[in-house]
């Protein structure tokens, strides 16, 4: 047997390659739309890959199974189990099979056997792996968005994301026995799971790749609860409001995306920057400023939006991006590369053009803003009548916040500063001066005099300034 980890550190997502070294066939778990790794190892090591699992319908990534199937003929097995959530309807010129609880999927002398655990969603199933010609018993399950290391899945997410009401208690209650019926499971079994730390499928994913179930049941914190109602509370507490993104998965998964030979690709343009600032005031255009917030502090184009790469990249392209936009990056020319890999695994595929930052230093129209510490914005705050904007979660700002300072998450600044004054200069936080750096870009564009509180929320609270607490 032959077992292969791969994981996009961008979508905190892990996919797994299973193959049989008597026959040469193998099998990808969860694959991701970017399948290119999967046929260089299959090559290196000797696999041709014939089938292609899904444990569920991903909300976070687009999925790789029509892309593999569509270009080596995979052979697609889903899910046939959750009928309330609509099923999978992939084009059927494409090879493909429904999978119930029980069934297996032979891979040569491996075998996947599928398990129903509803929960996270209603059709997700998880794969036992046994390698039956050494073994009669299942060394591990792959368990998709099921159990992570340290986590479960969250129940919330066809509810937010997909507007299917009542749903995120009702998915809560699943997984409640979907987890009994896990506990079962012999203490040795390994897990793989689909995602890892930085994951939004989950509360509080941990940063190791795998884990046994022996250890979940003793320190995973959603493993804990033994009443039903005590676990449904302890889940939906406290869960974030995913990225806008994870609606359009949940869209195009079921069907399957357009195959990326068909994509555009987006090519390096050679236009000044007062051209690329032209194309940032069109409406359907989002030009993204991807250096640091430093360097995007001190001078940029204006209508341009910041958000560095690579650190914060995916998952705020994923909350502010839009699908009905054109897309313009400006990066470094070694960077094009990754960052349209990112793009088209999110299905933001209207990519149009690539610029380098030295366009930056082809006009003289650029704008600035100011960069100060929480003791200097309180120093100046009654004298220059600033107003204090928190741009962290919900959750963050009802935990502890500073006193007078409005509220408006960095996912909805976009559209919803009617609540602040265009008279007065806006300090922007947010816990560490990450997120208020890409609020400060929107702010500039919308006609506001911006200062980002370097530290964030996290340094004003280290100066022992006031807070709601």
């Amino acid at each position: 047997m032959y077992l292969k980890y791969f994981y996009d550190k961008h979508l905190s997502q892990a996919s797994y390659m299973v193959g049989c070294q008597a026959t040469g066939e193998a099998a990808i778990i969860d694959p991701s739309r970017n399948i290119e790794d999967y046929l260089t190892v299959a090559r290196e090591e000797g696999y041709i890959i014939n089938k292609a699992l899904e444990t569920h319908i991903h909300a976070d990534f687009v999925s790789g199974v029509t892309e593999l199937a569509r270009r080596t003929n995979t052979t697609i097995y889903h899910s046939a189990e959750g009928a309330e959530n609509g099923g999978y309807q992939f084009d059927s010129s494409l090879p493909q099979q429904g999978l119930k609880h029980g069934d297996i999927v032979s891979v040569g002398k491996v075998q996947l056997k599928a398990i129903h655990t509803p929960g996270h969603t209603p059709e997700h199933i998880s794969y036992e792996l046994t390698d039956s010609a050494n073994a009669e018993h299942p060394i591990g399950v792959f368990t998709g968005d099921f159990v992570f290391v340290g986590d479960v899945g969250r129940p919330d997410l066809l509810e937010k994301s997909a507007g299917i009401r009542n749903s995120a208690e009702r998915g809560a209650r699943q997984l409640f026995h979907s987890l009994r019926q896990f506990k079962e499971y012999d203490d040795y079994m390994q897990i793989w799971p689909g995602h890892g730390a930085g994951s939004a499928c989950g509360k509080a994913l941990g940063a190791v790749p795998t884990s046994t179930v022996g250890y979940e049941k003793m320190y995973n914190p959603a493993l804990q609860p033994e009443e039903e109602q005590e676990f449904v509370n302890f889940l939906l507490d406290g869960q974030t409001e995913p990225p806008a993104y994870f609606a359009k998965m949940k869209e195009v998964n079921p069907v399957g995306m357009t195959p990326l030979s068909e994509v555009t690709a987006g090519v390096s343009m050679d236009l000044n920057g007062d051209s690329v600032a032209a194309l940032a005031h069109l409406d359907k255009n989002m030009v993204v400023d991807t250096r640091s917030s430093y360097e995007f502090s001190n001078r940029s184009l204006p209508g341009t939006v910041n958000i560095p790469f690579p650190n914060l990249f995916a998952e705020w392209m994923g909350r502010l991006a839009s699908y009905d936009v054109d897309l313009y990056i400006i990066t470094e020319p070694h960077d094009v590369g990754r960052i349209r890999t990112i793009l088209n695994g999110m299905g933001l595929d209207r990519i149009k053009g690539f610029f380098p930052p030295s366009i930056i230093n082809t006009t003289e129209k650029t704008r600035s803003y100011d960069n100060k510490t929480p003791k200097e914005i309180t120093q100046e705050q009654e004298t220059k009548n600033l107003q204090i904007l928190d741009v962290r979660y919900q959750d963050e700002w009802e935990d502890n916040h500073i006193p007078n300072a409005k509220h408006l998450p960095l996912h909805k600044l976009p559209d919803g500063t009617e609540k602040l004054s265009k008279n007065k200069p806006v300090a922007v936080h947010c816990a560490s001066g990450k997120r208020s750096a890409i609020a400060s870009s929107i702010l500039l564009n919308q006609g506001y005099e911006v200062i980002n509180i370097t530290g964030g929320f996290n340094r004003w609270k280290s100066e022992n300034l006031r807070t709601s607490q």
